[in-house]
């Protein structure tokens, strides 16, 4: 087993950040990408079918709304992270490029839109994931339900949801589970002590644990998976002691990935690029933990390359 880095803990300032060789360099942490976080741009035109596809649709997608530095790839590809209920989010997180404000009313057709879109990009596994609706009564969970039934009359693929916190809702979570998707994902994103600051006043890391602790009782067959964003201030420490708390939980997938900045003046800032042998070290950490599956990585998000850990289990 690779030896396990140190991560340093973010500056009381909120500040700083590390530059490629380490030193600190404040509000500099957009401008000097470190290497391995440049990427080439996939070559073809098979994303412009996805492009296209999506707009005749009218469909969002998290891989435009969050910027993700993946869009292009899985475009190319021919798949994508459909985000349903409207790209307005009521949330305020201090991480997440959606927009903000009073979402529009449902669409009640989108369900079969987003079957439609998935049956014609071929997907044999979907993702669904939304913005966080805290105006619904029920957060948008019945929209959730109807998504997956559509989704999978239509096509008969696997179905990973992707869902907020549902403001500790439980009949709303209980909603979501009823329509059995293979995998059930929810975001930790941080450590507890960032938990406010990262998520915002509303989030709670006891619930993000109880929710996915209440999937898995409620139905043992649905795997659960988590994702933790790197970067923002955590140290090594209390990393390994969310992976203890999610195992506890019986979660079953994890994700690690780096935490980018979407803007300079909006966003939390990036306190560190952790180097991909970090990433390693701790996805190797997380197997022998207990993790039946680990996917960690600069590049790495909740959604990337989800059908192959699925599949693969």
């Amino acid at each position: 087993m690779a030896q396990l880095p140190i991560i340093p803990a973010a500056s009381t300032s909120g500040c700083s950040s590390y530059s490629e060789s380490g030193s600190t360099e404040p509000n500099d942490t957009r401008r000097r990408l470190p290497k391995w976080l440049k990427r080439q741009v996939p070559k073809g035109n098979v994303n412009n079918f996805t492009e296209n596809l999506l707009n005749e649709l009218r469909l969002e997608t998290v891989c435009d709304n969050a910027r993700c530095p993946n869009r292009m790839e899985c475009y190319s590809q021919k798949t994508a992270t459909f985000m349903v209920m409207g790209n307005i989010c009521t949330r305020p997180c201090g991480f997440c490029a959606v927009g903000r404000g009073r979402p529009a009313p449902l669409e009640t057709d989108e369900p079969q839109r987003v079957a439609e879109a998935a049956f014609r990009l071929g997907l044999k596994h979907v993702v669904i994931t939304s913005v966080t609706r805290d105006d619904l009564p029920d957060a948008g969970a019945e929209h959730f339900y109807q998504c997956v039934m559509a989704v999978r009359e239509r096509t008969g693929a696997t179905i990973e949801v992707l869902t907020p916190d549902f403001i500790s809702n439980k009949p709303a979570l209980n909603r979501v589970i009823e329509a059995a998707p293979e995998v059930f994902n929810h975001n930790t994103e941080t450590v507890p002590r960032l938990y406010r600051r990262v998520r915002g006043p509303k989030s709670d890391y006891n619930w993000t644990l109880e929710l996915l602790r209440r999937v898995k009782q409620q139905n043992p067959a649905i795997k659960t998976k988590s994702g933790l964003m790197l970067g923002l201030g955590e140290t090594t420490e209390e990393v390994l002691d969310v992976l203890a708390d999610l195992l506890e939980a019986e979660c079953d997938f994890l994700t690690l990935g780096q935490y980018l900045q979407p803007d300079e003046k909006r966003y939390l800032p990036v306190v560190r690029y952790v180097h991909p042998d970090e990433f390693q070290a701790l996805g190797e950490q997380a197997k022998a933990m207990g993790f039946k599956r680990v996917a960690s990585g600069p590049f790495v998000r909740s959604s990337y390359h989800a059908r192959d850990m699925a599949e693969s289990f």
